[in-house]
């Protein structure tokens, strides 16, 4: 397959807003390729490289674009071979190789399939195929269904070899795909519930109800001694957080998949300020000072035995015998099961009393699926709160005179276009974030107007609001009320941004 039939695949993707139509282009493009070539093209059309970040910048990359070829030649194979060499390109000389490399690759390649290539090499490849729609492309392919290539991919946590192995193998090979302790399984995600009350509501009486804490995300395997932790993006941060490895590795079992929250705490037991949470996930050494608490609330593999699929009390139940030993109880994230609306009440309470964001209501009878699959969890906090994706900046004046202030602010398209513009906001930012914005969003920029700079989507960040109105100024007719920043997010990703819908959901009457 050359890489211009993926190339016409991606224009006629973007060139719909149909998640129908998105499915069928991109399914009958893997339906024509050989097997070795399958996960590549997924890969690629999900916006991302086979071989992960292979840290070529938009600088080195503009220096190799040169004259292209006349002609199309570049194959699936030789692009996804020229990847892997960069991404195994290191030491001395490595700069020199790496541009070789490139420049051999962008002189092979026509002006189209140039623009693709950077485009994908800088992640700034945004064609609306995300992860679900390619999911639904690789069902339709291999003629499987799409439930049995979630689940595969939840386990694998890898979309390109999900994709190989349906189109190869079937049902029979996707079903095969089990959790295995030391791979990390996607994380299952809580949709944001506009009230307790609705919540409680929505779910019924047959719920637990927890501390949200405003820390982050952690999945820890343990495999004898050995213990492995990674954040919700599926990053491993083992080597940077040995308070929880010791924690884990002291509890009366030997295998174990867990998963929770973390955060650090001041003496008074009360949360610090996030970025000192996420300090710890920056770099290798531990920042002094700082020690991480870790908060359970899930268990999905117990000594030999795999829990994902039984309902939440069953796993619930075998987390609070793993914790049940009084130097162990701390790690069990608060929250009453079955409560009492008062109860739950309560719990909300005490969650904002001891300086936490709320509570998440989960249904008792769900089994764990990666993402926000239906409503089976559900984040309640007294403060809307969104996670946008910032899309531009505009220079201040006055005393913000030089610094990039007024963020341009973006809700994730579900469909898999663009982010969508609901507003923009300079409220809530310290000197200190006007600065880190200035020094940071010219390495995310696309172009530099007069005015400030257009960002590429790649930084999200978390807005408290009062709500939406509609709005005949955005294209996604609603814009936010008094938005103001709380803090960015680097745990996570565009991907995982608040929709437009979500933010439609707060319209009065909605």
């Amino acid at each position: 397959m050359l890489l211009a039939d993926v190339v016409t695949a991606s224009a006629a993707v973007a060139a719909t807003r149909s998640r129908t139509a998105k499915a069928g282009v991109i399914a009958e493009l893997l339906r024509r390729a050989d097997p070795e070539e399958v996960g590549p093209v997924t890969a690629w059309l999900a916006g991302e490289t086979r071989q992960g970040r292979l840290g070529v910048g938009w600088r080195t990359l503009s220096r190799r674009v040169g004259a292209p070829a006349e002609a199309s030649s570049l194959t699936v194979a030789v692009v996804d071979a020229t990847l892997t060499g960069l991404a195994g390109t290191g030491g001395a000389g490595s700069a020199a190789r790496r541009d070789a490399l490139l420049g051999d690759l962008m002189s092979a390649a026509t002006a189209d399939e140039q623009q693709f290539l950077v485009r994908l090499l800088t992640g700034d490849l945004r064609q609306g195929a995300l992860e679900g729609v390619v999911l639904d492309s690789v069902a339709t392919a291999a003629d499987v269904p799409a439930a049995a290539v979630r689940r595969a991919f939840m386990l694998s946590g890898r979309l390109p070899e999900t994709a190989a192995m349906a189109l190869s193998g079937g049902v029979a090979a996707l079903d095969a795909v089990r959790l295995e302790v030391g791979r990390p399984v996607r994380p299952m995600l809580a949709s944001p519930g506009s009230s307790l009350d609705d919540a409680l509501t929505d779910l019924g009486a047959d719920v637990t109800v927890e501390f949200k804490l405003d820390g982050a995300r952690i999945q820890v395997h343990r495999d004898g001694d050995e213990v492995r932790v990674w954040t919700r993006t599926l990053r491993e941060v083992t080597d940077g957080v040995p308070e929880l490895v010791d924690r884990v590795r002291a509890l009366p079992c030997e295998t174990a998949v867990l998963d929770g929250e973390t955060l650090a705490l001041d003496d008074d037991g009360r949360p610090r300020a996030f970025q000192d949470t996420m300090s710890r996930f920056g770099s290798d050494a531990s920042e002094a000072g700082v020690l991480l608490s870790p908060f359970f609330f899930d268990l999905l593999h117990l000594d030999g035995r795999d829990l994902l699929d039984e309902p939440l009390h069953v796993r619930l139940d075998a987390l609070a015998q793993l914790l049940a030993a009084d130097e162990h109880a701390a790690l069990r994230m608060p929250g009453v099961r079955s409560p009492e609306p008062e109860q739950a009440a309560e719990v909300l309470d005490e969650a904002l009393t001891a300086g936490h964001e709320g509570v998440v209501v989960k249904a008792l009878d769900a089994p764990y699926a990666a993402g926000r699959r239906g409503k089976a969890w559900q984040k309640v906090k007294p403060v809307h709160t969104l996670d946008l994706v910032v899309i531009g900046a505009e220079w201040g004046y006055g005393r913000r005179s030089g610094m990039l202030s007024n963020i341009h602010l973006g809700a994730r398209d579900p469909d898999g276009g663009e982010p969508v513009m609901v507003g923009k906001t300079f409220k809530g930012m310290t000197d200190q974030l006007l600065d880190w914005q200035t020094r940071t969003f010219p390495e995310h920029a696309r172009e530099h107007p007069d005015w400030g700079v257009l960002l590429r989507p790649e930084l999200v960040v978390e807005i408290a609001l009062d709500g939406a109105q509609r709005s005949t100024r955005y294209p996604g007719g609603v814009a936010l009320r008094f938005a103001r920043v709380l803090r960015y997010r680097p745990d996570k990703t565009p991907a995982e941004a608040d929709t437009i819908d979500a933010v439609r959901g707060l319209l009065a009457g909605s």
